[in-house]
């Protein structure tokens, strides 16, 4: 209670004065969050650069093993969502985000000391524990955003950490086959290559980062811009099982249906591209760096479009909704990739599917903050996150199994659920919550 009346009176204080400069440190901490995602997808990239490599030359996997490889991480990233989403809810951001990398980390590192006898079966065990750790790189960044960020800000800074996540899978093709030849060699350093930086980064986060209100760097111009519309909150946890029966977890959760499409084009892409158009390891280097510059482009530009409507007076719900409508007519044309001869059409056709899915991430991964109290967006994100674990799951078992019987015709398919979820999650969402009203931190309406 005594915090809450501090914020308030610190409010009150700068209201009263005149204009004040706003300090840039939130961006600070948002380039830490943008790093450690960037590290964080470069650790989960490794197996789709490296999965025709190691299928074909080192382990000669079953499509339908390297199905069950995927699965397990995926299992693991559906349950680690909900248990990392809670503790950082419980620990707080500075320790929960710090716990989730270096549990990652480690099982990174695992990946490298795999062996042939050990062959896929150890791969799911190393991918179970990866998915566990990298499930709390997303709760711990909308935590921290809608901890330091005001709203009309919050899908930008969404945007630009969430950019890390296409910096990472542009690093894995680029390094990879500097380290790796076509035939597999070295393929165990692929793998050590992120450890280093992930002890790093744990190191600096532990020691600068505080929340805005305890942070001597935050002067009081910028933690009154931060705190500027969002009411203060009290110290008392939400447990995950009072936002769960919520009409308002479950849009979000619907919005995350299609992360099964982005995990499709990260661990299956280079499987479409090698299969397609006969492309190796060092040939795969270039179609995917492409298509993870053109994600990344989306989301900067799907957090600053919704934020752009936002300054211009439009509703928070009209302004991310009118962005989510707009991701998913850009994202539409994919249903066409597999129906040309040209690779570099194709590679084109995924590059702007996976933009618009990153837009469409930014604006989703906004909605939690935007309706729930800043304490329990952790757990709605991971609740929303087991979802699209699920789907995802659902999605490679379905596909791997169509592959070995069917061939490579089983991607028409593919690609044309991944061209059409989108509008149809998009219609859902607005049938759930065609208003998106905040909850206060009693999880009641504020009308």
């Amino acid at each position: 209670m005594q915090n809450s009346i501090d914020i308030e009176n610190i409010i009150t204080k700068e209201k009263t004065k005149g204009p004040a400069k706003i300090g840039k440190y939130r961006w600070r901490i948002l380039a830490l969050l943008f790093f450690a995602t960037t590290i964080n997808y470069m650790d989960r990239s490794i197996i789709g650069v490296l999965g025709p490599t190691l299928k074909d030359h080192v382990f000669h996997w079953s499509n339908e093993q390297y199905s069950y490889i995927n699965i397990s991480f995926m299992i693991a990233y559906a349950l680690g969502m909900v248990i990392m989403g809670g503790v950082i809810d419980r620990m707080g951001t500075r320790f929960g985000y710090a716990l989730s990398i270096g549990i990652w980390s480690f099982f990174s590192l695992m990946h490298a000391f795999i062996t042939k006898g050990m062959s896929w079966i150890g791969y799911v065990v190393a991918r179970f524990g990866l998915g566990i750790g990298e499930s709390g790189n997303f709760p711990a960044c909308i935590k921290t955003v809608a901890e330091w960020f005001p709203k009309k800000e919050r899908a930008l800074a969404t945007g630009i950490f969430n950019a890390g996540s296409n910096v990472g899978a542009v690093l894995a093709p680029l390094v990879i086959p500097m380290i790796v030849t076509n035939e597999g060699k070295h393929w165990q350093y692929a793998f050590c290559i992120t450890f280093f930086f992930s002890l790093t980064w744990i190191i600096i986060w532990l020691a600068t980062y505080k929340k805005p209100e305890k942070s001597l760097k935050v002067s009081q111009a910028e933690l009154t811009h931060i705190l500027s519309d969002s009411p203060a909150e009290n110290e008392e946890r939400i447990p995950w099982t009072k936002v769960l029966p919520l009409k308002e977890t479950w849009t979000f959760a619907v919005a995350k249906i299609p992360d099964a499409v982005w995990w499709f084009y990260l661990f299956w892409g280079s499987f479409f591209l090698h299969a397609q158009f006969h492309l190796e390891l060092k040939g795969l280097a270039l179609p995917l760096i492409i298509i993870y510059v053109m994600a990344d482009g989306g989301s900067v530009f799907g957090g600053w479009l919704s934020s752009y409507f936002i300054k211009k007076g439009w509703t928070i719900n009209r302004a991310r909704k009118t962005t989510l409508l707009i991701c998913g007519i850009i994202i539409l044309p994919v249903v066409f990739a597999t129906q040309t001869s040209n690779q570099w059409v194709s590679v084109l056709l995924i590059g702007l599917a996976a933009s618009g899915h990153q837009a469409w991430s930014a604006n989703a991964f906004t909605l939690a903050s935007d309706v729930f109290p800043k304490k329990a967006t952790g757990s709605v994100v991971g609740i929303g996150g087991m979802i699209g674990g699920v789907a995802s799951i659902i999605a490679f078992f379905a596909l791997g199994r169509v592959l070995d019987s069917s061939g490579k015709s089983a991607y028409l398919f593919a690609f044309l659920i991944a061209g059409c979820l989108y509008l149809v999650c998009l219609l859902i969402i607005h049938l759930i919550m065609p208003k998106m009203t905040p909850l206060n931190e009693n999880l009641e309406k504020v009308e």
